[in-house]
């Protein structure tokens, strides 16, 4: 068995049983193919049973040396773990040399946010009278109100939907579906949208289910979302790089600073980890500070 057929398995693994994206697999699965140019390129033995942490440790010196950041090596060493959990699990091997590799750590960066007034300078630079304004409206107060990321709203579904129980069920990373609350204003924009805008296209077939079309009755796509919001930003005069993500984080942000329940946000987020969540209680942090610094007359 060759390592092309390795590879083939591993990444029928990684789409079956652990259910990830697309772009995560083929990631994960062309780092544990440069594993073995690596093994090749510098001589050593690069048969599945010899391979040895001493050996897993001095790919990823290499990986340190040529300059890939921290983020990038834990990616790497996740990839590989999980490479040789799945030879375990095929019993093509016996023993996990993967085990103690340690990850780097690594510096959590926290993320930008826009204020409420900036939200609301944001939405209010959509011209409502141009024929796309009613779309653009309901789709930044879904982006915000929902705390979206951009192809959980490109993928939005009208079947998806629940208007009497104020609710949207979104599919997220690795296909993983969740219930998120939508408020009334989404909810009233989302409806002049639909039955005032989007009734009058031709939508092209296999769209028919999609909520945000473009002119041509096709689903929008992630890159005509990012270049709205761009373009948003300069008409408000807003001088942060902000993108979709920025309004998901602002979402969070402003829960934690309004007092929500972090598990909670956690839910809607769609976080498998409670830990990624926990980045917003930094912010929160921040901003308690900045508020003593302004308000308090010992500060």
């Amino acid at each position: 068995m060759n390592i092309l057929s390795y590879l083939k398995g591993f990444s029928a693994y990684l789409k079956l049983e652990r259910s990830l994206a697309q772009n995560s697999i083929e990631a994960y699965t062309n780092d544990v193919a440069k594993l073995f140019q690596y093994l090749a390129a510098a001589g050593k033995n690069s048969s599945l049973k010899t391979i040895t942490l001493k050996d897993l440790r001095e790919f990823i010196m290499w990986l340190n040396e040529l300059g890939a950041q921290a983020s990038t090596q834990a990616r790497v060493i996740s990839g590989i773990k999980s490479f040789f959990t799945y030879l375990l699990q095929e019993e093509l091997i016996q023993n996990d040399p993967s085990e103690l590799l340690e990850t780097p750590k690594i510096a959590r960066k926290l993320p930008d946010t826009l204020n409420v007034q900036e939200i609301d300078l944001l939405i209010g630079a959509i011209d409502a009278s141009k024929s796309d304004g009613m779309r653009n409206k309901a789709i930044m107060e879904v982006l915000y109100g929902c705390g979206l990321r951009v192809s959980e709203l490109t993928d939005l579904k009208i079947s998806n939907i629940f208007e009497e129980t104020e609710f949207i069920r979104v599919v997220g990373k690795g296909n993983k579906e969740r219930i998120v609350p939508i408020g009334a204003t989404a909810l009233k924009l989302l409806k002049i949208y639909r039955e005032e805008v989007r009734v009058h296209q031709n939508i092209k077939k296999g769209n028919e289910d999609f909520v945000f079309l473009n002119r041509f009755g096709a689903k929008l796509s992630r890159i005509s979302i990012f270049n709205l919001i761009k373009s948003l930003a300069v008409a408000a005069g807003i001088r942060k790089s902000i993108s979709p993500h920025t309004l998901r984080h602002s979402f969070a942000t402003h829960l934690i600073e309004g007092g929500a329940d972090l598990r909670a946000i956690q839910e809607m987020l769609g976080h498998a980890s409670i830990t990624t969540t926990e980045i917003y209680t930094h912010l929160d942090r921040d901003y308690l500070k900045t508020v003593i610094t302004e308000f308090h007359p010992r500060a």
